[in-house]
Order: structure tokens, then C-alpha cells, then sequence
């Protein structure tokens, strides 16, 4: 499971480490310690003319063909073991509307009881501070109205030993070579993607408990990230 991301870089050290086309235009986002499903979340796309551009969608994606919006708050995560066969995310995969999700880092959370009523949230980021890049897909929808919504979800698959302290679950952390055959940038058969989607190495990772004001979608200022 990932359902609270952090994404506190500036946008000039991202630009240069997703290696995004020059002439896209800035994303409009905001420094968040503390982003929950339904924020917008920056991607990275290949566009139709090939070029790696930077989008923000909101997360949680939301299928053609869903009545509402209210969808998002459970398609914010997608189970790589079966997410091809899910309707909610079939479409875009057989569209190939692949994305990374860019993060600094995610939390999670560790029970202290037997019945998870008392639990120490952690926060998880790269070991060597780096962007956190996350498999992703994206889709397009038209609200009733027409406004026309990008969306995207994260995909997970089961925990390395790191974050299984913490939980059974994580998101698909892609290494940096991979990342041009995830978009479709270098040529890939559906078999070297799904072989993709597995837990990354645990020495890639570092964890640290931090304070529960995490917990609270409110809060998002810097001070959520500091070790406890």
C-alpha cells in the first residue's frame, strides 16, 4: 500500500534528474510533505511526439467510463500481481498510458498493538536522497459537465524487508534504467515490463520514524519528515 507520498524538491533539480523535455512548460505544484489520494501528483509521460513531459494528475485513477470522482479514493494504488485484469486499470495498461510517478518519498504506517489502534508512522526516502520514481498509469476522463480530468494511480507489489516491518505492501520503486522502458521511450514486450514490477532492493531504501502529525492530511509543512 502507498497512500501518503512526500514531494518537497524544487522543480529545477527534478528537471534535471527526470531528464524532461526542455521546452515543457513548468508544472504548476506546490512543496508537499504530505500529499494523500485525490492531490495532484507529478508524472512524467512519453507525449505523442516522443518527448518525456512533466504533467500533474490527480491521484487516483479514474476510468473512462466511471460515473464520479468518488472512484479515485480506491484506485490510488494498483496490485501489480493483477492490476492487467482489473477493470478500473485494464484500459490503460492495453493503451499503454504508463507514467512515472515522481516522489521524494512515501510513509507508512507501524502497528504498536495487536489491533493496529496505536500505530508509529515512518517515513521511507531514497538512500542516497534522490528522487523516489514511482511505476505508474495514467488515464483521461470527462466529467459530466466536461471538464476533462488526468488521473493516475501507483503500482505496488510486496514488500522488501525494509518496509516489511512496516507493512506487506509497497509501491514499484523503478531504478533510473528503466525508466525509458516504462514509458515507452526504448522497446519493451508487456513480459519486461511485468518483470519490472517487484520490490527494489532493500539497501536502495532508508526509513526513520517520524511524528504523528503525519497522519493528519492538514498538515504538510517540512517539520512532518524530521526523525523523531
Amino acid at each position: 500500500m502507498c497512500g501518503r507520498v512526500r514531494l518537497s524538491s524544487d522543480y529545477s533539480e527534478i528537471k534535471i534528474k527526470l531528464k524532461f523535455d526542455l521546452d515543457a512548460p513548468a508544472p504548476n505544484f506546490e512543496r508537499d510533505w504530505n500529499k494523500p489520494p485525490t492531490a495532484p501528483m507529478l508524472v512524467a509521460i512519453r507525449s505523442v511526439d516522443g518527448k518525456r513531459t512533466p504533467k500533474m494528475m490527480q491521484w487516483g485513477l479514474l476510468p473512462h467510463w466511471a460515473k464520479d470522482e468518488k472512484i479515485a479514493y480506491s484506485t490510488f494504488n494498483a496490485r501489480a500481481e493483477e492490476f492487467t485484469a482489473k477493470p478500473a486499470f485494464r484500459d490503460a495498461w492495453k493503451r499503454g498510458q504508463r507514467c512515472l510517478v515522481v516522489t521524494d518519498g512515501f510513509y507508512e504506517w507501524k502497528k504498536l498493538d495487536f489491533k493496529g489502534k496505536e500505530k508509529q508512522p515512518y517515513a521511507i526516502a531514497m538512500a542516497n536522497d534522490g528522487q523516489m520514481v514511482m511505476a505508474g498509469l495514467w488515464a483521461k476522463w470527462k466529467s459530466p459537465d466536461g471538464e476533462e480530468i488526468q488521473s493516475c494511480t501507483i503500482l505496488t507489489c510486496g514488500s522488501n524487508n525494509v518496509v516489511g516491518e512496516l507493512h506487506n505492501r509497497m509501491p514499484v520503486i523503478l531504478a533510473q534504467g528503466d525508466w525509458p522502458k516504462w514509458l515507452g521511450e526504448e522497446p519493451a514486450t508487456d513480459d519486461d515490463l511485468l518483470a519490472m514490477l517487484k520490490p527494489c532492493a532493500d539497501e536502495a531504501l532508508k526509513i526513520w520514524p517520524v511524528d504523528k502529525k503525519v497522519g493528519n492530511v492538514r498538515n504538510k509543512g517540512a517539520e512532518l519528515a524530521l526523525a523523531i
